[in-house]
């Protein structure tokens, strides 16, 4: 069986992450800074060589891809995109449960959006594909979407993402323990801490 290890990539800073608002498909730009540390996030993983370069094409994931300097070889994958938080995009976690104790994306349903099983079906996708490579992965993408392909990569429910913070500008790495998908690293943060809320 074929072993590929995969650099998962966290986007720069947006104005959004900065607030803590949901970000799913709103194409939010990075911010100055998000662009200086897409910069750090490109020297973390200098020297690397990928077999594939795989990105989400929103343009906060796509545009950290780049100015790490793998545009060349990259792949836009619709599988990648965030999570469609439906009526919850662009709110945060604080000001949601003013309204519904208590709530969580991990927990309760995403009304008009993603169900977490959606999100699981894409990321399973990707997982085939970087098992099919000939050689290392490099995922540029989001928070959520990350953190539940991590949790399939381990053949955990999806849920088990909630386990994994994931801060923007992040480098992790998928890999194995002889037959066993397991993390190496998690939520290694470049040079540039933004400091950005959690969700």
């Amino acid at each position: 069986m074929h072993k590929p290890e995969v650099t998962l990539v966290r986007h720069g800073q947006t104005e959004w992450s900065m607030s803590g608002r949901h970000t799913g498909l709103t194409d939010v730009p990075l911010t100055d800074l998000g662009r200086r540390q897409a910069d750090a996030l490109g020297q973390m993983i200098e020297g690397a060589t990928f077999d594939r370069v795989l990105s989400s094409p929103l343009s906060r994931a796509w545009e950290t891809m780049e100015l790490a300097g793998l545009g060349e070889t990259a792949i836009a994958s619709g599988d990648l995109v965030e999570w469609d938080y439906g009526d919850y995009e662009g709110r945060r976690t604080a000001d949601i449960r003013m309204d519904i104790p208590n709530w969580s994306v991990w927990t309760h349903p995403v009304v008009g959006g993603e169900s977490i099983e959606e999100v699981a079906e894409r990321t399973d996708r990707v997982i085939d594909t970087i098992r099919q490579a000939e050689g290392s992965v490099v995922v540029f993408a989001h928070g959520h979407v990350l953190r539940i392909l991590a949790a399939r990569w381990m053949d955990l429910a999806p849920t088990a993402g909630k386990a994994l913070s994931l801060d923007t500008a992040t480098r992790s790495t998928l890999g194995w323990e002889r037959e066993n998908p397991v993390i190496r690293t998690w939520n290694v943060m470049c040079p540039i801490n933004s400091g950005d809320p959690g969700l």
